[in-house]
């Protein structure tokens, strides 16, 4: 008896750490809760193939509160506007897997093609947006929670 509830135990943990490390970007994102909006903007934009694919990507993902910050004719406004949203989805996106002891102060290139300053004086900051959640992983990459939305530069 006693070794069938632990060849069970041990099935239903390796299930779990499989499953834990079979996420992608998305799914991960989904899983935490906290970028609802930054998953419908994704969606909105049709670039969820972009974070299914097999990367590497690092997200510096806005938070659901980054986004509630913006006033909302703006946010709306962007929603509505397809090309806008992409181009500032793909800001927040690296293409390579950046984890949290790789992070050096310098200029790193977007999938938008403009560059974002990353400084680590007082914590990592994303052109001086703070970062508050580093190194969630998945299987095609890397999110980093952003407690601010990266505007284009042009």
């Amino acid at each position: 008896m006693k070794r069938k509830i632990l060849i069970a135990a041990l099935l239903a943990t390796m299930g779990v750490a499989t499953s834990a490390w079979a996420d992608n970007l998305l799914e991960v994102m989904d899983n935490d809760g906290g970028f609802k909006t930054l998953l419908s903007a994704i969606k909105i934009a049709g670039m969820q193939d972009e974070f299914k694919g097999a990367g590497p990507l690092t997200v510096f993902a806005p938070t659901d509160l980054a986004f509630a910050a913006m006033p909302k004719e703006k946010l709306d406004a962007l929603f509505a506007d397809k090309a806008a949203l992409k181009k500032v989805i793909s800001l927040h996106v690296v293409p390579a897997k950046v984890t949290k002891d790789d992070v050096d102060a310098g200029k790193v290139k977007t999938l938008e093609g403009d560059d974002v300053t990353l400084s680590v004086v007082g914590g990592i900051k994303i052109d001086d947006i703070p970062c508050v959640g580093l190194g969630i992983n998945a299987d095609n990459g890397v999110i980093h929670a952003l407690t601010g939305i990266l505007k284009p530069k042009s």
